[in-house]
């Protein structure tokens, strides 16, 4: 599985868009999406189940996607995550900014991902570390995935039993 997050990620943050992205009006914001993307994520998912792990949410199907030629993707729900007594336990002053982690790992449900996220806080990163079915990519927000990403993702997934196949077939 390959979660996904949008702003910072596909949706660039910095004060000039990079080459070859183009800007599109969605809804009352603007956001920037390259094709370059569309075609890595196409390859993307040929070994990966995709699934977007942004606080676009369901909003991502209908508004992202279509800019991307993606079909509809399953999502991560945050904003109505309940928290569980086997969580991760997070100190009360990091609990904003781990806010994505638990629900990823519970839709995740013990299955090989790959996170690819602008903002990946350390206690994730460290909780990560010794499991090797979890890699987190962190990704400078201004901008965004980029071959090398793509690449090291691809690279990854082959260094399964079975090859990137696998990881697409098992999700």
């Amino acid at each position: 599985m390959l979660y996904l997050d949008i702003d910072g990620v596909l949706n660039p943050t910095g004060l000039v868009a990079p080459e070859s992205f183009v800007e599109h009006a969605v809804a009352r914001l603007t956001v920037r999406i390259s094709s370059e993307h569309q075609c890595w994520l196409r390859e993307l998912g040929e070994c990966y189940e995709l699934v977007w792990a942004s606080t676009w949410e369901k909003h991502a199907n209908e508004f992202i996607g279509p800019l991307l030629g993606l079909p509809e993707l399953p999502f991560v729900s945050f904003t109505t995550y309940q928290r569980r007594p086997d969580d991760p336990r997070v100190p009360v002053m990091q609990v904003a900014e781990m806010r994505k982690w638990a629900p990823i790992l519970r839709h995740a449900n013990g299955r090989r991902f790959a996170w690819v996220d602008d903002e990946i806080p350390l206690r994730a990163r460290r909780q990560a570390l010794p499991h090797r079915g979890m890699k987190l990519m962190q990704v400078n927000q201004t901008c965004g995935l980029t071959r090398r990403h793509v690449d090291r993702l691809l690279s990854w997934a082959a260094g399964f039993p079975g090859g990137s196949q696998n990881l697409a077939q098992h999700a």
